[in-house]
């Protein structure tokens, strides 16, 4: 075997490993599902667009045995060769017939890893993020070892995709704003493998969790381009309501007032259709649309909105919710010149932050306050500063 082949076989092992989420593909699931070596072989070389003599160069192959296995004139027996071709296919060693001593465990993990990506979700709703990402650590470092193995069962993948989701999420509560894109970095990682699935729920889903992190971290283009990507895939009314408000949020953080007036309005309409939620009920409507108004310019319209009185909550929502309506009223209030009224509601917030341990909370009455209530904005610093310890330990 010459260098020029030598290096090949190099660069399609590599290949093979980054994109062995192909395999989680419905057309893909199907080839795997004959556990016919033949169909499978011809299905990898096709999705990779290689030759029998590269396969062959993969296998430790040549190209006439290549041939012979893809025709069915040959075919492998030993447990030593078909684990082997599984590796170097980035395949599950069961697909092939070859009984894997971990399989047993993996499963058991996969079975439990969504009992662990739901209880984490519920437990940063209830505002115990930092619970949250201790929980989903150690299960997307497990999937991803076993990823790289070459474990490319849809299940697994899709456990996957939602343990990054939920990671991200959760990160984007606990870390403080210069650290935000890696929240954002996760739920990037999950659309990676969601785009595989073809499933427009799980699209919309991993679109919109991405863009809201997106928002968080401060790239703002991006954030109103996937919320835009999400709101569009959306298959449903559900599905879209759940995007609109943070679409809301990441069109009035950019300034564009057109956007967010429109994107407020839908949401609003869609509240009599749809089931309430954190972000879909009348009250977080109200905060989003202070806090537009005042990012796009209007501080007039914004204080007239306030003293409106809030709706009245139509469903439980987490408690980091509400330390954000505090800041975002409390900093209206500042702007109509209530000092006395700012600093209540901006005192309350640092406290409910410290103790949900919200960094990007805190961070939000820093800037509020700042020149304006310096005892609120001296607290708030101390607690940001006992939070990044805890972070750091």
């Amino acid at each position: 075997m010459d260098i020029t082949t030598s290096a090949s076989g190099s660069a399609m092992r590599r290949s093979a490993r980054l994109v062995s989420w192909r395999w989680a593909t419905p057309e893909a699931q199907a080839v795997l599902a004959t556990r016919n070596l033949a169909s499978i072989l011809k299905y990898y070389r096709r999705v990779h667009g290689i030759s029998q003599l590269q396969t062959g160069d993969l296998l430790g192959y040549d190209k006439t045995y290549v041939s012979a296995l893809e025709l069915g004139k040959r075919q492998l027996s030993d447990v030593g060769s078909l684990r082997h071709v599984a590796e170097q296919l980035a395949l599950p060693a069961h697909v092939l017939g070859v009984t894997d001593p971990a399989d047993t465990d993996h499963r058991a993990m996969v079975q439990f890893g969504a009992s662990t990506v739901r209880l984490a979700e519920v437990a940063r709703q209830c505002g115990h993020a930092a619970e949250a990402v201790a929980e989903l650590w150690p299960l997307v470092a497990r999937l991803e070892a076993r990823a790289r193995d070459g474990s490319t069962e849809r299940d697994v993948l899709r456990l996957l995709a939602d343990a990054r989701l939920s990671l991200g999420t959760a990160l984007g509560n606990v870390l403080p704003e210069e650290r935000l894109a890696t929240a954002a970095h996760w739920t990037a990682k999950s659309l990676d493998v969601v785009r595989a699935f073809d499933d427009r729920a799980l699209t919309t889903t991993a679109l919109r969790m991405h863009g809201n992190e997106l928002r968080k971290a401060g790239l703002l283009g991006a954030a109103v381009d996937r919320l835009t990507q999400a709101a569009a895939t959306a298959a449903d009314a559900e599905q879209r309501a759940a995007v609109l408000p943070l679409l809301a949020r990441a069109a009035g953080a950019l300034g564009n007032a057109a956007l967010f007036d429109h994107t407020v309005r839908e949401a609003h309409q869609l509240l009599d259709r749809v089931q309430h939620t954190s972000l879909v009920n009348p009250s977080a409507l109200y905060e989003i649309r202070l806090r537009g108004l005042v990012s796009t310019g209007r501080t007039r319209d914004a204080i007239r909105h306030a003293e409106s009185a809030p709706p009245a909550p139509t469903i439980a929502v987490a408690p980091q919710w509400r330390v954000i309506e505090l800041i975002t009223t409390g900093r209206v209030r500042l702007l109509a010149g209530d000092s006395h009224g700012a600093t209540q509601l901006l005192a309350s917030a640092v406290r409910e932050a410290q103790a949900q341990r919200l960094p990007h909370q805190l961070q939000r009455v820093q800037r509020t306050t700042v020149g304006a209530l310096p005892d609120t904005h001296d607290a708030a610093t101390h607690a940001l500063r006992q939070l990044r310890v805890e972070i750091a330990a």
